[in-house]
């Protein structure tokens, strides 16, 4: 999958309805009039992924205050992001998408270097939608400790 599927600022953000850890569905269309940061990881309870989801639970409140929804992806059934949830008290949803089809939409899964080794996977990335539903912001193949703090200096919150 070459890069040209990743989006750009100014793009459509592609809709999609997913089920959350609850067991609710979650739409992009019903944040619509809202900022939304979509991030996308790759496996529920492993460290990495803990770190990031934990560093966006600790920063949500100031998050939240400057008018943004936080949504998680991954490609883990909602039964796992229910114990990810209650382990780690996250409290933004967690979606989840097995067949990677909103992954693909955003161009977060696919070619990535592992170790040094080009494999097909789920790419850590964060896209940042704005309330009318265009891409503010997409960054692919961030790190999980520190992106956090490095996303709310590109938004001004920091």
């Amino acid at each position: 999958m070459a890069d040209d599927t990743r989006l750009e600022p100014g793009d459509a953000a592609p809709e999609f309805t997913l089920p959350a850890a609850d067991g609710s569905s979650v739409s992009l269309e019903a944040h619509r009039g809202k900022r939304v940061i979509l991030y996308f990881y790759p496996a529920a309870m492993t460290p990495g992924c803990t770190k990031q989801a934990c560093d966006f639970r600790d920063n949500l409140g100031e998050l939240t205050d400057a008018g943004y929804v936080v949504l998680g992806v991954s490609k883990d059934k909602p039964a796992k992001l229910a114990q990810f949830t209650e382990r780690d008290a996250l409290t933004f949803p967690l979606l989840s998408d097995p067949d990677l089809d909103v992954h693909k939409a955003y161009g977060a899964f696919g070619e990535k270097k592992l170790y040094g080794k080009t494999v097909v996977g789920v790419i850590r990335s964060t896209v940042v939608i704005d309330p009318d539903g265009k891409v503010e912001l997409a960054l692919y193949n961030v790190k999980a400790t520190g992106h956090v703090a490095s996303l709310k200096k590109k938004l001004g919150l920091s």
